[in-house]
This record gives C-alpha cells, structure tokens and sequence, in this order.
C-alpha cells in the first residue's frame, strides 16, 4: 500500500473542533499549499441552488481566479465540478485544453501571472461538494507522489465537509465511526444500504450527501429515513 502522502495526513490529523465551514476550508486550502508544489488554493461549493459558494482562498490570486470563473461560467474549476473529474492544466499559456474556455484562458494570462491549474472535485460516490482548485505561477505538471497525494487529499476533504455540515458536534478524527455511532444512523444506513444495493459506507455518504445538500444534519435525515419519510430508491430509477 502506498504511503500516504504530506497533505492527507495533514489532513486526517485535523481535529473536529466545531469550527465554522470556512474555517475548515481554510484549513483544507493551507495544507495543500503547505504540502504540494503549488502557490495558492481555494475551495468553493455548490448550494441547493447549482450556485457556487466560495468558501476559502489562500491568497488574492486564489480569489481572483475563482471570480473569473464564477463571472465567465467557464473554466476548470466549472469544468470539474460538472463532470466529477480532475482537470490539471500544467500550461494555461501553452495548452490546447484552453480552447474549451478562451474567454477565461485569455483573462487568466492579462490579469494573473499564474502559469498551471489544478482543479480537483470535491465528490464521494454520486456526491458533488464542490471544487479544490490549486494554482501555481511556475508551468509543470505535479509529480507522481504529489498527484496522488493532491487526489488523496482531495476525497479527504470531501469527508471533512461532509461530516462537519452534517454532524457538526462530532470529536476525534475526521474518518472515525463517531458519527455513525447514533442507533438511527446505523439503520438509516442499513435501509439506503438495502435500497440501492451498495456497501455501507457509500450508504453512509449517500446520507451524508443528502443532509449536505438540504442544509440539515445527519442524524435529522436519518430518522425521516426511518420513518419512511425519505427514501432513496428513485437514485436508482
């Protein structure tokens, strides 16, 4: 099994300590700068609405990149976060992928000395949180080992977000049982597990995901689960 790599265990030594979902994110962004070969991070998320909520950025540039894409509607970041892929663009100066975005590879290169992207979602499963997008001014792709160290990472963070928007009181680590340890969040999970006919801890993120995504907690969504109130059979359908 390969090590794990600089970030993801920046990251899963984070504590749950109540903090709010931008000062995860900011947490999240911080690390990969810390850890990868990269100049800045940002992370954005998608509401209820398909808007994008920008939640974290390391620096202006971060920011800036982010409000071109959110203001063009194009862009990797765009690009990740509809399709559940990774885009990493090693040269925005020198790069055919650009063409599926010139008004923003044009913006990038006037506004921004910024030379590679790297946007990676945020997704679990069928779940799209967001994007993390990472930029660096010097071209180049990332190594092997910061490759998957950054998508490593990435599925980390999606687990963060996920867990602290749907059972914000948790303690400990981020991939411990603590908030499955609920009797009702076990049989909600059971029930999705038996509906869509998946392993359980994609039952668990599917319930993760949708409490996410209606802004509620877990344990909330979990008992409409088990009241039959909520059901997850027309995922499938």
């Amino acid at each position: 099994m390969p090590e794990l790599g600089v970030v993801t265990r920046m990251l899963l030594g984070v504590a749950r300590d109540g903090s709010d979902d931008r000062a995860l994110a900011g947490t999240i962004c911080r690390a990969c700068v810390d850890g990868l070969d990269v100049d800045g991070a940002s992370i954005s998320v998608l509401t209820a609405t398909d808007a994008r909520e920008m939640l974290s950025a390391t620096d202006e540039t971060a920011l800036l990149l982010e409000e071109l894409q959110f203001t063009l509607n194009e862009g990797p970041c765009v690009e990740a976060a509809t399709s559940g892929h990774p885009v990493l663009l090693p040269d925005v100066q020198h790069t055919t992928d650009t063409a599926r975005w010139p008004v923003f590879a044009a913006a990038v290169n006037e506004r921004t000395g910024v030379r590679a992207l790297f946007a990676l979602p945020l997704q679990w499963g069928a779940i799209n949180l967001g994007v993390l997008d990472l930029y660096r001014r010097l071209p180049g792709n990332l190594n092997d080992e910061q490759r998957r160290d950054a998508f490593s990472a990435a599925d980390v963070a999606t687990l963060m977000m996920l867990g602290h928007r749907t059972d914000p009181g948790g303690n400990g680590g981020w991939l411990d049982s603590t908030a499955a340890s609920r009797a009702e969040v076990h049989q909600a999970t059971g029930m999705v597990l038996v509906q869509l006919g998946v392993t359980a801890p994609e039952a668990l993120a599917r319930l993760r995901g949708y409490a996410f995504t209606q802004g509620r907690l877990l344990i909330d969504v979990a008992r409409d689960v088990v009241a039959r109130r909520v059901s997850f059979i027309e995922d499938v359908e």
